[in-house]
């Protein structure tokens, strides 16, 4: 992840900061809905700035792609500690593999981009291990007892996780890999 981190070296004023934050979080709900071949003036005016913003932050579309991705990641990863605190741990649990599939439909989104920008397989290793550990969290959650079976490894919940986005994403229908989570949720949870 080093090098959205070399960019990023100077800190950014809170107006730029917002415009970024909002370029991101566009890019990855129309990268999601649209794929790869988004237009990128079409990312920048529905995110209410203009072009030349987006490419001085951004100055190519692989270097937005890689922006994008790494920002989801780190918050699908952020969100693990918060639900834990703030929900019961099934629901902190559910709720996070919802959010698991969106990240996962974005980033089928950007699919062709990715393989471009993230030829490295021991970032694609350490991706899968920040997940892992986000869920690892949730599943020792409980309070005072894990949600989870004693069997239940992180690593698993994660591959199964995403075949579900897999199957839900060919057949193009979201509401079954909420049916799919319940199921894997009735495997996962302690009775």
């Amino acid at each position: 992840m080093e090098g959205n981190a070399a960019r990023h070296r100077r800190p950014l004023r809170a107006d730029a900061q917002r415009n970024e934050d909002r370029l991101l979080e566009t890019a990855a709900a129309v990268f999601a809905r649209e794929g790869a071949g988004a237009s990128v003036k079409d990312i920048a005016r529905e995110a209410g700035v203009g072009v030349g913003t987006l490419y001085r932050r951004f100055p190519s579309k692989e270097l937005l792609v890689e922006a994008v991705y790494r920002q989801e990641v780190r918050r699908l990863c952020e969100a693990a500690p918060h639900l834990a605190a703030t929900l019961p741990p099934v629901d902190a649990l559910r709720t996070w593999m919802e959010r698991f599939i969106d990240f996962m439909a974005a980033k089928s989104g950007m699919a062709d981009a990715l393989r471009v920008v993230l030829t490295d397989d021991s970032e694609r290793l350490q991706t899968r291990a920040l997940l892992a550990e986000a869920i690892g969290h949730l599943l020792s959650s409980g309070e005072g007892r894990p949600v989870a079976r004693p069997e239940v490894d992180a690593q698993d919940v994660l591959m199964a996780l995403g075949g579900i986005s897999i199957m839900a994403a060919d057949e193009d229908r979201r509401d079954l890999a909420t049916r799919l989570i319940d199921l894997l949720l009735r495997g996962v949870v302690r009775s």
